[in-house]
């Protein structure tokens, strides 16, 4: 009997936490098997000019995703870990309070946007909704969670770099932005960042989608127009607890989600899907426009991955707010610079914590070096707030 029809049996309408890590078993295992013979994975590997291989990004362009391995060192990551859990035990006891279950002011009180979104365990919140332009049209299955739980959850976390100092220095990691660069061009700008929180039996599901909503109707449309996104594993990423992604359905155009699972039965285990399987301080690099998901995290296993994406400078300049960015915003140049700006604070940041590493030359600021060194002076005036500058499309 074919593997993956077994895989994709409807699991039931509103399963336990067990019933569904259960259903989730063999689709798995599957999915394992495809993500092998699919490959697209390996350490970061630069020429002697320190441009990103042409044949990862060949794989890149093909497949539409890519799992850098190893990037992160062990060291690094110990600090980043502990910044994060931070975040996440410093967040309000339940959306709207000001305190954490500590009774502690929670963080992020000062900040110009909330920096924390909530959702009740193992739910999918986006899902079958209108919200971020309608684009996760169909809703995850919700499993029933164990006993006695919070009534709420963080599931994003934002502004990792005015709340994690180490995340700051990520922000200007030099093989990170040298990918940048290799994609979008030396004058390629920065989008937002999010920290996705899948806790263990609580973690909620993130419905299929292609993250861009501005130029699917572009008379310039081409695969990249939308830019892309990095997560920083900083913790096993698992089939269970991890995001799965369709290859290659970057080149696809606007997607009719809805009817691809209509056709898969009702069954949001879409059959051709693979798991982006990685290690802590693994590196997952995915065109936006990919169709892509996450399953609730019904599993024992916490996944806590830092989110953060660049675009085209082409792709932003003139366009106005999308997604969580307000509608009257426009992207003009300035707006480009403001937020671009903290890439230039975030090289220097990092630069101080390893001088021995080779910083990134980003054209964009290239002689303004000096007016961007990080110090309060440019935490002040770059880096608070920065979310507020967002170029989403």
């Amino acid at each position: 009997m074919n593997e993956r029809l077994v895989a994709t049996k409807s699991p039931a309408k509103n399963p336990t936490r067990a019933e569904h890590a259960a259903s989730m078993s063999a689709y798995i295992a599957a999915g394992e098997k495809l993500a092998a013979k699919t490959g697209n994975r390996g350490p970061v590997r630069l020429d002697g000019n320190g441009n990103l291989h042409p044949e990862i990004l060949a794989a890149f362009r093909d497949k539409g995703f890519y799992v850098f391995e190893g990037v992160i060192d062990a060291q690094e990551l110990d600090v980043l870990r502990a910044e994060a859990n931070n975040m996440i035990e410093r967040a309000p006891v339940r959306k709207g309070a000001k305190v954490d279950a500590r009774g502690r002011p929670a963080l992020g009180l000062d900040h110009a946007r909330e920096p924390y979104t909530f959702i009740k365990p193992l739910s999918d919140p986006w899902g079958g909704t209108k919200l971020l332009g309608g684009r996760h049209p169909s809703q995850m299955t919700q499993p029933v969670p164990d006993g006695d739980v919070p009534d709420e959850v963080p599931y994003l976390m934002r502004d990792m770099c005015q709340t994690m100092p180490a995340g700051l220095r990520l922000y200007g990691h030099p093989q990170l932005l040298a990918i940048a660069e290799a994609i979008n061009g030396a004058d390629f700008v920065p989008f937002n960042d999010a920290i996705f929180v899948k806790q263990p039996g609580l973690g909620g599901a993130v419905a299929w989608h292609q993250d861009g909503v501005t130029h699917w109707q572009s008379p310039n449309w081409d695969p990249g127009i939308h830019g892309f996104n990095f997560q920083v594993q900083l913790y096993p990423s698992t089939p269970a607890n991890g995001l799965w992604v369709v290859p290659a359905t970057h080149k696809l155009g606007r997607i009719d989600i809805k009817q691809r699972i209509a056709d898969n039965g009702g069954d949001e285990r879409l059959p051709d899907a693979i798991p982006l399987i990685c290690a802590p301080g693994d590196v997952t690099i995915v065109n936006r426009q990919m169709l892509h998901g996450s399953f609730a995290n019904t599993s024992a296993d916490l996944r806590v991955s830092l989110t953060f994406g660049f675009h085209r400078r082409a792709s932003v300049l003139g366009q106005g707010g999308a997604l969580s960015v307000e509608r009257g915003d426009v992207y003009d140049e300035q707006r480009i610079f403001e937020r671009a700006a903290v890439i230039a604070v975030a090289i220097d940041a990092r630069a101080q914590q390893f001088p021995d590493e080779t910083p990134y030359h980003y054209q964009p600021f290239a002689g303004l070096e000096d007016d961007y060194r990080w110090n309060d002076e440019t935490f002040e005036r770059v880096i608070r707030d920065y979310s507020s500058k967002d170029l989403a499309i």
